[in-house]
């Protein structure tokens, strides 16, 4: 049903088509474990220059690590930490060219140099966060953001 093969044309095309894959994925399926399990290796495999892709759920007090493709992740995050305690905090993308220069960035991976996290919010409550984590400066652009809050939309709109 799905494979490795190369996403083409532009970048928002390749976005589109990404998405296409991903509605596929989770349409029908109502299970938040088995939809983020599934999205994090379709991103993980399909977007190049990550290094860690997955999500975090919000459990009413802080993030806690959820289905992910990478290397282990730190478990718990509070909501004034981190650029993932920075997205779900504010309910905006946190898109970051230099992690190190990011204040209470939390070193989970070593290698991450660049970060782009999307907040989940259901029905206006914090879900938690899509995370995505490169180890290329400045990886994510406009087009990396607005594709992934797409994805991230489609993941939000299965659980309805």
């Amino acid at each position: 049903m799905f494979s490795s093969t190369a996403l083409t044309g532009s970048k928002p095309e390749q976005y589109a088509q990404l998405l296409a894959q991903a509605r596929s994925l989770l349409h029908g399926e109502r299970d938040r474990i088995a939809n983020a399990a599934n999205l994090s290796a379709l991103v993980y495999h399909a977007v190049p220059q990550l290094n860690w892709a997955g999500f975090y759920f919000f459990d009413g007090t802080e993030l806690v690590v959820g289905p992910f493709q990478g290397l282990p992740a730190c478990v718990r995050i509070p909501l004034h930490a981190g650029v993932c305690g920075a997205a779900a905090r504010t309910g905006q993308t946190q898109r970051v060219d230099d992690v190190q220069a990011f204040p209470g960035h939390i070193a989970c991976d070593a290698a991450s140099r660049s970060e782009l996290v999307v907040p989940l919010r259901h029905a206006g409550a914090l879900i938690g966060v899509l995370d995505l984590d490169s180890p290329v400066p400045g990886r994510f652009d406009d087009d990396d953001q607005a594709g992934i809050e797409a994805l991230a939309q489609a993941f939000v709109e299965a659980l309805a």
